[in-house]
């Protein structure tokens, strides 16, 4: 049991890995200022790949949960999250999205009856704490509308893990995982169309980001996401997200010499205890 634990949390974690390098590929591989078509071109595609494969439709009874968690895990929390990401500047950002898993805990104990350990808060706020020792610097900017798109992207992708564990459907995991990108990528798609300037002819460079975008940050990440929501707390999947703006700083300074001192590093050695500290946490509940 405690392998089939372990097991399921590896695979989950490697999701926000991969989730973390969107940045990187983003700014060195993509066109510049095109963040919803990023978007829709990462979400539509994958879906309809995953669906084209699986090829289950969910029952009548499902559809509403269906569309619902495709809204939240991926429609509204994709396009708050560019929003965001233009008006704020990327460590203010992440932290703000850390408050994710603080989140979950509080939909278990309002909407589950069910009290979260007080470790589990402890560690989350941890947690956050951490990522923002490791990215937050005195020149940060500070925009209403961007903390805004930012917190409530946050609780959108909350509500959708919580949801996503409480409101099962008949649906394998691909299928589960194609109709919330296609439903997703539907609502960004006039967003996208309406808000930006069509691509500029793209080049090798660009391809393989979208195509790496597309088949590693869409198709196999929330295939792994979704599969390990199945098998494990939601509270234990929303504080593997923190390893998201781990792997995006570990991929800063390794690829775009971007700095880390001792303030960085204790941030990251925080984030990377409360990862643990939530789990501990949950698994003694």
């Amino acid at each position: 049991m405690a392998h089939s634990r372990a097991a399921a949390i590896f695979t989950t974690a490697c999701a926000p890995l991969i989730w973390g390098s969107t940045y990187l590929v983003t700014t060195e591989f993509l066109p510049p200022d095109r963040p919803l078509t990023a978007a829709l071109l990462r979400v539509l595609p994958a879906g309809l790949l995953l669906l084209m494969y699986a090829r289950v439709l969910p029952r009548r009874s499902e559809w509403s949960t269906v569309i619902l968690l495709g809204i939240l895990n991926i429609g509204f929390f994709q396009a708050m999250l560019f929003v965001a990401a233009y008006r704020l500047p990327g460590g203010l950002a992440a932290v703000l999205s850390s408050t994710q898993t603080l989140m979950v805990l509080l939909l278990t104990w309002l909407i589950g009856k069910t009290m979260p350990p007080k470790a589990a808060w402890l560690w989350a706020a941890a947690g956050v704490a951490g990522i923002a020792l490791m990215v937050l610097s005195p020149q940060a900017r500070y925009d209403a509308w961007g903390i805004a798109a930012a917190l409530s992207g946050a609780a959108s992708m909350s509500l959708g893990v919580y949801l996503s564990k409480h409101r099962r459907t008949s649906l394998p995991v691909l299928a589960f995982a194609g109709w919330q990108l296609l439903v997703g990528g539907l609502c960004l798609l006039p967003a996208a169309l309406l808000a930006e300037p069509p691509l500029p002819a793209l080049t090798l460079a660009n391809i393989g980001g979208y195509l790496y975008l597309c088949l590693f940050g869409a198709v196999l990440a929330y295939v792994l996401f979704f599969s390990g929501l199945a098998r494990l707390p939601p509270a234990v999947v929303s504080s593997l997200g923190l390893l998201s703006p781990v792997c995006a700083f570990a991929l800063g300074w390794l690829f775009l010499g971007q700095g880390m001192d001792g303030k960085s590093l204790l941030g990251f050695a925080l984030a990377l205890l409360s990862i643990d500290g939530v789990q501990r946490a949950a698994s003694k509940k």
